[in-house]
């Protein structure tokens, strides 16, 4: 534990963040895990891949996750996509 008064807040603050950011983080991947099923499963729902982007992009805009790590997930998304539909 910290003995400083300014670590001590600092560290009150990174643990309200972080449980802040718990919340967008885990909808993000929940809505690409369903994304996934969603393209795994014979006829792809355009609405759970619209909503796992959007979930990514929030991520990114509130500094969550990285917008290179975002643009990635989505990149891998829409890959996979393709890939189903060309079939």
């Amino acid at each position: 534990m910290a003995n400083i008064k300014s670590q001590i807040k600092r560290n009150l603050q990174n643990e309200k963040r972080r449980l802040r950011n718990r919340t967008f983080r885990g909808a993000a991947r929940a809505a690409v895990r369903e994304a996934r099923a969603s393209i795994d499963s014979e006829k792809p729902d355009q609405a759970s891949i619209l909503e796992a982007i959007s979930r990514l992009d929030k991520a990114a805009e509130k500094c969550v996750i990285h917008k290179n790590n975002a643009a990635r997930r989505k990149s891998r998304l829409m890959k996979a996509l393709a890939a189903v539909s060309a079939k």
